[in-house]
């Protein structure tokens, strides 16, 4: 990533952008305009370009060689905060785009910008200006970065991910492919469900010792799957995901048969206990019970509350979504911006169902079912200069909260001034952890957002089904644990119920998912019923919209979770929020409500935390020596987040435990160095 340098000069020239400079990317478009000049034979075009391009290879057969191609770059003007210091003055975005379009080897595909006045003002700051999106070589955009000299950024517009747990192998399974021939094992794999019914359309797949097979049912629901190199008995693990309506499979070291097919026969959704009558009648999901969402008075729907979810859209054919009315689809913005209602991958019909499923009679029953949902559809093949393009929409729209179950392999600093930009204007993004299994992913490791990671809690799910397979050992004793698919780290603000979440998929239909993606729609909900009831939000300080409200909202969203399962703080945060404590309706015993900080304030103390002087300090102010117990260095405390909670802390001293008594139920001794 660009950054800017330091030498202290007073100005910098503009990069030289215009076709004519000397670059890398000039010299081959001179060479492809040689290789396209007419009445030479293919052999000297072929000869041309050889010599034009000395990385190419002579081919022997008709055909063109492999070679890198010109790549999506996202390009935008550094913003002046923190760079005024060093007296550098921000490039103008008009005169940027000029030179861009005048160069003859770069191609601007889009200009993303505000899209009303309104927009251009939202942040307070005025100075909102977009973003370019070109191709061109990498040789090129390294000549932009050097050229601009600390204020361009110029970014690869990396791909976006939802945030669905990738299929997790059986152990020493490898991807070798066996030489030289070898056993083949077919097996045909027949999937049913209730009365012997065929489910088409459900992913299979046979795992070996060496590659795996995949494959998809047909309207018989029956696969035929090639392992190579394997016999029936060293087959690990069969698995089976049904399209919808029924729980997954997963069988260990399956008994499998190459002469008959091999039958699997499917739990329905409604044969669970917690579902019994399901979706006829209308249920709430686990995870909202976790929260405590069944215990909300009726008139707590999430009132005057807009609520965007950046995903694949939502299907507003399924009866708990036809609420759903306004949306853009980011994807097809040229051609059809109002695809939004069209989800051919169900994931953002999923998130929707868990955020503001309809509170009808059958299906279930979302957090806000009287939010105003806009559904951002950015999948498939969603890029950053496309989410950069949805938050643009939400800052229009005046949206309060953004659903972001989407992350990204590296960080993106243009993506992160337009987070900040949402901020500045309102609007708090909540962000899947990701389902890595490792640390924390972009954009929710961003200090601007709140990340959430995933939990799970047993009897919710059959042992036979693929969710078990996402247990780990922090299990307490009410059966919550970590997932173990779930991104960790000192980002996690809180986390949320992430296994075996039941909603929403198109058509009409329902599916039980796992992952940070199904776990971020709980506190997205949540948000939405905290800004809509929460006495605070009515306030002239907090209702006008701006950072401030924001960092209360994440306070308070922080302030009212318990710890679950026996995961340590960078895998729970501040631990599972709880609906009745957002809104404002219970306390804790002796608590009194916390009190608000400024978010330069709360924003300045967190980087302070992770100095081990600073907590140590604040470690003896409440009976213990943080930053000594956990080693020196930089260390995670939550206490750093929300310093009205630090200062109650210290206040309450010993006593701090005896304040969650009749609030919570604590399944284990409350460890004050591990909250």
């Amino acid at each position: 990533m660009p950054r800017p340098t330091n030498d202290g000069a007073s100005s910098s020239p503009d990069p030289t952008l215009s076709g004519g400079d000397n670059g890398p990317a000039s010299t081959e478009s001179a060479s492809r305009s040689a290789r396209g000049t007419s009445g030479s034979s293919g052999g000297e075009s072929r000869a041309a370009a050889d010599t034009a391009d000395p990385g190419r290879r002579p081919s022997d057969s008709r055909g063109r060689n492999v070679a890198a191609r010109k790549k999506q770059y996202v390009i935008a003007p550094r913003q002046p905060d923190g760079l005024q210091a060093m007296s550098f003055q921000p490039l103008q975005f008009s005169a940027l785009e000029q030179a861009l379009r005048s160069s003859n080897d770069i191609e601007v595909v889009d200009t993303v910008g505000p899209k009303s006045v309104l927009g251009a003002l939202a942040d307070g700051m005025g100075g909102s200006q977009g973003v370019l999106v070109a191709r061109m070589t990498e040789q090129k955009a390294a000549v932009l970065h050097q050229q601009g000299q600390g204020r361009l950024l110029v970014e690869h517009d990396q791909h976006l991910n939802l945030m669905d747990p990738a299929l997790r192998q059986p152990a020493m399974v490898t991807g070798v492919m066996p030489a030289g021939g070898g056993p083949v094992l077919n097996a045909v794999i027949s999937v049913t469900g209730k009365d012997g019914a065929p489910q088409a359309e459900a992913e299979v797949s046979l795992f070996g010792s060496l590659l795996p097979a995949s494959g998809v049912t047909d309207a018989n629901g029956q696969v035929t799957l090639s392992l190579y190199g394997e016999t029936p008995e060293s087959v690990r693990g069969l698995y089976v995901k049904p399209k919808a309506d029924y729980w997954s499979f997963y069988q260990r070291d399956p008994d499998i048969s190459t002469d008959e097919p091999n039958v699997v026969v499917l739990r329905a959704l409604s044969d669970w206990p917690s579902l019994a009558g399901f979706p006829r009648q209308r249920a709430y999901g686990w995870g909202q019970k976790a929260m405590r969402l069944d215990q909300l008075p009726g008139n707590y729907r999430g009132q005057g509350i807009k609520i965007a979810i950046i995903d694949s859209g939502a299907a507003t054919t399924h009866a708990n979504l036809v609420g759903i009315k306004a949306g853009f689809d980011v994807l097809n913005k040229k051609t059809n911006p109002d695809g939004w209602d069209q989800d051919t991958l169900g994931h953002g019909s999923h998130c929707a169902g868990v955020i503001a499923a309809a509170d009808i009679a059958s299906g279930i029953r979302g957090f806000a079912p009287d939010a105003e949902v806009h559904a951002c559809k950015l999948f498939p093949g969603g890029q950053i200069s496309q989410l950069i393009d949805a938050l643009e929409y939400c800052i229009d729209k005046q949206i309060d909260v953004v659903n972001l179950s989407l992350g990204g392999a590296e960080v993106s600093e243009a993506l992160e001034q337009q987070i900040v930009r949402a901020k500045r204007a309102g609007i708090a993004c909540i962000v899947a952890a990701g389902n890595s299994g490792d640390a924390v992913q972009y954009p929710a490791s961003s200090p601007n957002v709140l990340a959430v990671a995933a939990v799970g809690k047993l009897d919710e799910f059959p042992a036979d089904s693929y969710h078990a397979q996402t247990l780990d050992q922090n299990v307490d004793a009410y059966g919550y644990f970590t997932a173990k698919f779930s991104c960790f780290g000192p980002q996690v603000a809180v986390c949320a119920p992430g296994v075996a979440i039941t909603s929403c998929v198109p058509p009409n239909n329902f599916a039980a998912w796992d992952g940070t993606s199904m776990a971020t729609p709980h506190v997205t909900g949540l948000a939405a019923l905290t800004l809509a009831h929460h006495p605070d939000f009515q306030t002239p300080q907090y209702k006008a919209r701006g950072a401030e409200r924001v960092e209360r909202l994440f306070q308070i969203i922080r302030a009212s979770a318990r710890r679950v399962s026996l995961g340590d703080q960078s895998r729970i945060g501040f631990g599972l929020p709880d609906v009745l404590v957002a809104v404002g309706l219970q306390n804790a015993v002796n608590q009194q409500p916390a009190q608000a900080v400024a978010p330069q304030q709360a924003g300045a103390m967190a980087p302070m935390m992770a100095s081990p002087q600073l907590g140590a300090s604040l470690g003896g102010a409440i009976g213990g020596n943080i930053g000594g117990l956990m080693g020196g260095g930089a260390v995670y405390d939550p206490l750093g987040l929300d310093v009205a909670r630090a200062a109650q802390i210290a206040a309450y001293g010993t006593q701090w435990p005896q304040l969650h008594v009749g609030r919570f139920p604590l399944p284990q001794p409350y460890n004050p160095i591990m909250w």
